[in-house]
């Protein structure tokens, strides 16, 4: 194998791929990145066996050849070299060179054969949308997610395809994080298809969602496989089945209060200030015209604020943490946001009054 690169074309596809390279790893080669050279290409992957990445730069391959290599090295090199420097690679032996004006580095390399690659991942029809939807469904519920939980399927995120629509859920058991786009885009059938995305993966997604252009979304039995820009992101779904989440959304509430999103906001950040450090709650009474916000700790401390806000429903106190519910107006875009409670000891509806599109549901906490 023997090719020359610029510092760029090196650089780019290593840093969209390098996320998924494990500092520790328990298999040597998952530390490694997979080099593949032929017909000018260069193209590079990585994976923890959960995700997997590919992409690709511009080289001029004198011969071609697969290699793997200690991915964060090649990365510290190529980011140390100055811009737009020549590289070149070649492999001798079981020794990776690569010489860039006179600057020499020999890197220790493992056998390409021994590298897992995820190749048929068995995907029905291709769906394509912009960057911009799924981009936007992820931003939208991600920090619903559960963290390490023994319900494995809440570790993860739940893509839902069918009747020309895309929908993102995202719960950890306490809430609930709801979002979709109607999607014009070919692929997307009639049928119902539900797949859950590892937390990792979705991470990685969001990372890699920048972009202004369309990507090709695959759906197979055990794999996502998402192309954009250039990249392979694929990754293995979580086998489970995710809770029914349309029971949770509260429906026929009459105590719906309608507040500045922002007012209530800065309100809640303040009292929060002074809430227990462990369960964060905060009780909200809710009156004509108003809400108060209380919140004290395990040291006599206490906090108070009083909000006007749009209500006529019946008086009612109820608790709830306080970082969910500002994780869930820090997703809503809108001016104004909507409180649906049913009574004390119901859970929460919050999302914005113009649109259906994003739902959160809070649970209340006893205080």
């Amino acid at each position: 194998m023997k090719f020359t690169a610029s510092r760029e074309a090196l650089l780019k596809p290593l840093q969209a791929v390098i996320g998924v390279v494990e500092r520790r790893q328990t298999m040597p080669i998952l530390a490694n990145v997979l080099l593949v050279a032929k017909n000018n290409r260069l193209s590079i992957t990585a994976t923890d066996l959960e995700v997997e990445l590919v992409a690709s730069g511009e080289a001029d391959v004198s011969s071609g050849g697969e290699i793997t290599v200690p991915g964060r090295k090649l990365l510290d090199i190529c980011r140390a070299l100055p811009e737009s420097s020549e590289v070149a690679v070649s492999l001798s032996g079981d020794k990776l060179g690569l010489r860039s004006g006179r600057s020499r580095f020999t890197l220790t390399t493992l056998p390409a054969a021994e590298f897992p690659s995820v190749e048929d991942i068995k995907a029905g029809a291709p769906i394509e949308l912009p960057q911009s939807m799924l981009g936007r469904l992820i931003e939208k519920t991600w920090f619903s997610m559960a963290q390490q939980d023994v319900r494995y399927y809440l570790n993860g995120l739940l893509l839902e395809t069918g009747k020309k629509q895309l929908r993102a859920v995202a719960t950890d058991g306490h809430r609930l994080a709801l979002a979709q786009v109607q999607v014009d885009g070919k692929g997307l059938g009639t049928t119902e298809t539900q797949v859950i995305v590892p937390r990792k993966g979705v991470l990685e997604l969001q990372r890699l969602l920048g972009g202004q252009g369309d990507l090709t979304l695959e759906l197979g039995q055990n794999h996502i496989r998402i192309q954009l820009d250039g990249i392979r992101f694929t990754s293995k779904l979580i086998d489970g089945r995710f809770p029914e989440y349309e029971r949770v959304i509260p429906r026929d509430t009459d105590n719906v209060v309608t507040a500045d999103r922002e007012l209530l906001r800065g309100a809640l950040q303040r009292t929060a200030i002074l809430s227990n450090e462990k369960y964060r709650g905060i009780r909200l009474s809710v009156r004509a015209g108003s809400i108060t916000l209380q919140a004290h700790n395990p040291e006599q401390e206490e906090a108070e604020e009083e909000l006007e806000v749009g209500y006529t429903g019946d008086e009612l106190e109820i608790g709830f943490n306080v970082n969910y519910l500002l994780d869930a107006l820090g997703a809503i875009d809108a001016e104004q946001v909507t409180l649906s409670v049913v009574d004390g000891n119901s859970s929460c509806l919050l999302r914005d009054p113009g649109t259906d599109d994003c739902k959160y549901v809070v649970m209340p906490m006893r205080l």
